[in-house]
């Protein structure tokens, strides 16, 4: 689906990822990635190295110590690592396997996090919602390119032989260009990560599953050489802009007052996060 390949034109140093759709975008604005070799504790290993071209200070750089490194062993050990993006605080993040199970367990997440109760026919009415919501997922998954669209899961960190794997939250990532976002970004940056459809099981929130999936849409800007993720709040939702702000984004605008007083809709914020690239 996408792969990574080493500056290296040895054929054993080109990392391979069919399943995952890991890719490396390059070009003026963004990053080159390099795979070398390093030392481990007596061991050799492969490291992802970025070079960035980018030296614009508009916004703060944060996650300063993040690179990914690879080992160096088995094809199943190098799948092994690919396969999560983060694993921190008891949960892990990957990318959603695309089967017909899996894909129903995130439109589930998400429409219990969206769906507005009413006072009639609730039940009804949360099956049209989610049957609206897998079909938004099914046709992102369909028609967008592997580097340009990714729905990522969580999932816990423990294995549990006796039971499946449980899904606990999820949360989109898509390459977009809106002008409406762009005009505060460097004039040098075209496109950024959109962040959308953060959700959590509501059996699960307040234990740091938000702040795993925020980190790997991270940790994905720099596989595919993003430097700047940009997502959107209710300005009255305190949480969640405190949620993001930890994760070190920052509001630059709020929607214009003609789009949310006058039509009832209520006023977002825009945040933008700008990542450090590994040297």
């Amino acid at each position: 689906m996408a792969h990574l390949l080493a500056s290296n034109p040895n054929a054993s140093h080109k990392l391979t990822c069919s399943n995952l759709g890991y890719g490396v975008r390059t070009g003026s604005r963004s990053a080159c990635y390099r795979v070398g070799r390093k030392s481990r504790g007596g061991g050799s290993g492969l490291v992802l190295q970025c070079c960035s071209s980018t030296s614009s200070s508009q916004l703060p750089c944060a996650d300063q110590d993040v690179r990914l490194q690879i080992e160096n062993g088995s094809s199943g050990k190098l799948k092994q690592q690919f396969e999560y993006l983060v694993c921190e605080y008891g949960w892990r993040v990957r990318r959603l396997f695309e089967n017909a199970d899996e894909i129903r367990k995130v439109s589930q997440v998400q429409a219990e996090a969206f769906h507005v109760p009413v006072s009639l026919f609730n039940h009804l009415f949360f099956q049209f919602f989610q049957a609206e919501v897998l079909s938004g997922l099914l046709y992102k998954l369909k028609n967008s390119p592997p580097n340009r669209y990714a729905c990522l899961v969580a999932e816990p960190a423990k294995d549990d032989p006796d039971s499946p794997k449980q899904l606990v939250g999820v949360i989109d990532v898509t390459v977009l260009r809106d002008q409406n976002v762009l005009q505060h970004l460097p004039p040098e940056a075209e496109e950024y990560l959109y962040i959308s459809g953060i959700a959590v099981s509501k059996t699960f929130r307040r234990r740091k599953i938000a702040t795993a999936l925020l980190k790997a849409c991270d940790m994905l800007s720099i596989l595919w050489g993003f430097e700047f993720l940009a997502l959107r709040a209710y300005e009255e939702d305190l949480g969640a802009r405190k949620l993001y702000a930890n994760a070190g984004y920052q509001v630059v605008s709020r929607d214009p007052p003609w789009t949310s007083n006058w039509i009832g809709r209520k006023c977002r914020v825009l945040m933008i996060k700008r990542t450090s690239l590994p040297k």
